[in-house]
Formats: structure tokens, sequence, C-alpha cells
């Protein structure tokens, strides 16, 4: 694992960051002391935490897996990618199509370092740095402009992202200013943590996983239904009706084994732009 002198310039290794949190859960090893520490400390008054973080992880891959060998979409547009990590979205879609494009974009200089690594002699794959709170800065941007065809569909994947986008910059209206750059046609696969049914105390232990200054946003089941306004929602697995669902559920072969605490923490659903 990186010490402080590995860090890329940019980032700050006495802090901790969603992605490298993200990575450690998931048994990577690009992240720093800080980001243990805070993920063993949440994890004592969470046990489920590794779950939840799988949960969302196969929800991401089972939904990318399904737009392209089901719905034919061609390329991809992955906001808060975060640390490359086993299973990636170029690596599923393209086990199915070759072909297929997608651009990564993440806010942490720490994920383009190694992204750099990652996409290396992939002419199908490339990654910006971007802000999902700052839309043109990745619609407008000229290597997304290079892979993605705007005129055709495109797969949005939103997934565990907007949790760390506080009220203030309106993460409904962010997602539909990235809707309205989409053609018919295009798709949203989204993941967002709520605090539906969980203890005030649990749900905080939650939310302060990053400290002071980095906190994670829980929402209700009604406003992340929200967030598909205007969409068709996908069934969540044979015999469903179109609906979000628990993230562990959705896409699973056996809905009633997949159900579990930390999936109960996540809610998903993939949702197509008539």
């Amino acid at each position: 694992m990186p010490g402080p002198d590995a860090a890329p310039p940019g980032v700050d290794p006495t802090k901790p960051a969603a992605a490298r949190v993200y990575d450690y859960i998931l048994g990577g090893s690009q992240n720093f002391e800080v980001d243990r520490l805070t993920v063993e400390k949440t994890r004592q008054g969470l046990p489920e935490l590794e779950d939840i973080a799988w949960s969302n992880r196969g929800f991401h891959q089972r939904a990318a897996r399904w737009l392209v060998a089901e719905a034919g979409i061609r390329q991809f547009l992955d906001i808060g990618s975060g640390l490359p990590t086993q299973r990636n979205t170029h690596e599923v879609v393209q086990e199915v199509n070759p072909d297929a494009q997608v651009v990564y974009v993440d806010i942490d200089p720490m994920v383009k370092a190694h992204a750099a690594d990652l996409l290396h002699g992939s002419p199908h794959t490339t990654f910006i740095t971007g802000d999902v709170r700052e839309p043109d800065g990745i619609l407008k941007n000229v290597q997304t402009r290079a892979l993605l065809d705007f005129d055709q569909p495109i797969g949005l994947f939103m997934t565990g992202l907007l949790m760390l986008v506080d009220d203030d910059f309106d993460p409904r209206g962010l997602v539909t200013r990235y809707l309205d750059a989409l053609v018919p046609g295009s798709y949203l696969a989204l993941s967002h943590p709520t605090d539906d049914k969980q203890s005030p105390e649990v749900a905080n232990r939650f939310r302060g996983v990053l400290g002071k200054g980095g906190n994670f946003n829980l929402r209700s089941r009604a406003y992340i239904e929200n967030l598909f306004d205007g969409l068709e929602l996908v069934p969540p697995y044979s015999g469903a009706d179109p609906h979000i669902t628990f993230a562990g559920l959705w896409g699973a072969e056996d809905p009633t084994e997949a159900d579990s605490d930390g999936s109960r923490w996540m809610l998903a659903g993939l949702a197509r732009k008539p």
C-alpha cells in the first residue's frame, strides 16, 4: 500500500478521500493509512460496511452488462468512477462488445494517476478529471467528445456518486442537466444510500465516514425515486415490475438470497430516456 511519499501531485495523504476509502473496503491497495483507519473505525459501528460497498459494486457491474448485452448500448459515461478495482466498466462491457467506448470521470487526482496505467493501450477507453457538479466541464470536454457520439444513445453511470453532492448543488438538477445532453434511448444507472428504516444513530455513523468536511449524504426513497422522474425504469429482476430496489437485488438471479443488511442501505435503478 502506498505511503505519503507515493501520493501523486494534488493528493493529501493526511485526509481520507471517498475513492480511496471505497478502494480499501473493496480490498484494493491504492489507499493511505488515514483511509484505512477511517474504514476500521466506521466498521466498528457499521459492520455491514463492506457488504454495502460490494452490493453497490455488484449493481454497477450487472447494470453495465445488461446495457451492452440487452439494450445494445455501445458507449458509456462513468462519472465518479473511483480507483481501478476488479471488473471495471470497460472490462465488463468489452467482454460483450470489444468496440464499446467508455469515458471514466473522477475528481480525485489519485484516480487519474492509476487510470493511466490501467487504460494504457486501450483505444476505446479514456479517463478525464472532472467534477459532477460542473457538467459542462465533463460534457464539453474534448476527450469526452472525441470518444463518445452524443447523437447516439449513451449509458450514464452515477453509482454511489450523488451521496457526495450536497443539497446546495441540487443533485436532481444535475441529473437533469446530464440527461438533457443525451438522446432518447440513452440510460441512467444510479445508486444512492438511504437512511429509510435506519436508526438515527446508525445513519449518523454512515454520514460521518469521511469526518468533517466530507460527510456522505443519505436520502429518502422518495427523493431517490424522484431522480428517475421522466424516465422509464427497467424491471430490476425477472418477474418484477419496473421500480428502484436495493442494490443487491438488482439483476439478481435469486432476489431472496441476494437480500442482505448491507444491500438495504443502497437503492438502485436503471432507466431509459424516452
